[in-house]
């Protein structure tokens, strides 16, 4: 199933967060006073909605509102940089590995995970530490669950109806609307299992994000436009 289709390649995003990276080694390195800790945005979506097109809108809004460079890290992304172990070790180098809360965070998860543990626990490090520098946008992965002991970062999701889900994953994908609704049945069951076994939380507990958007009413640009407007606010 070509589901890549809907993001960019993983290698030409790697560049950018090479680059997220150089600028927190030099930030580290200069001697300017303590700035202000910057903001992070964790961004869920049930399958189907348009949380790539949302997230890229987003991270454009608020590089044009900070003046500053956002960095945008998806499942893909983080799934590359974990398998590559060097890769891995120069971007937890560059962020400096605070993770202050992340024995907080990995106290969650749940005791049933056997052989893939140590595989989310690595990507649980780069989401934790990402989040804590800011100005990154954080797709998935349970981000907001993870994240959520974190002061600065800032929780949406998005939901939207069977039938708009269907016809958004027909249109990019290019299937039929059966196999859509089959694809879309399938992936979010696998969504939802993924967050019970391994943070014993339930995604769609409303309690963990600051707003929800029904796709189904609001396009991605409003949505990451709202979004861009509540965060400058905070």
């Amino acid at each position: 199933m070509p589901e890549n289709l809907m993001i960019p390649s993983v290698d030409l995003r790697i560049g950018s967060l090479l680059e997220y990276n150089r600028k927190q080694v030099q930030k580290a390195g200069s001697h300017q006073r303590k700035q202000k800790q910057r903001p992070c945005i964790t961004l869920s979506r049930e399958y189907g909605c348009e949380g790539y097109p949302v997230a890229e809108l987003l991270r454009e809004e608020m590089t044009r509102l900070s003046g500053e460079e956002w960095l945008l890290m998806d499942k893909a992304l983080l799934e590359a940089v974990a398998r590559n172990h060097n890769l891995s070790e120069e971007v937890l180098r560059g962020l400096g590995e605070k993770n202050r809360i992340l024995d907080e965070v990995l106290a969650t998860f749940s005791r049933r995970w056997t052989s893939e543990k140590d595989h989310y626990r690595l990507l649980c490090r780069h989401i934790v530490s990402l989040a804590e520098k800011g100005n990154v946008i954080i797709v998935g992965r349970g981000g907001a669950i993870v994240t959520r002991h974190l002061e600065n970062c800032h929780h949406f999701r998005l939901y939207a109806s069977l039938a708009f889900k269907t016809a958004s994953i027909a249109g990019r994908l290019g299937l039929p609307p059966d196999e859509a609704e089959t694809l879309i049945k399938k992936k979010q069951k696998q969504r939802d299992k993924f967050i019970v076994d391994f943070l014993d939380q339930d995604a769609h507990d409303v309690s963990f994000y600051d707003l929800l958007f029904n796709n189904d009413r609001s396009s991605p640009e409003k949505i990451a436009h709202t979004i861009a407007g509540y965060v400058k606010t905070e």
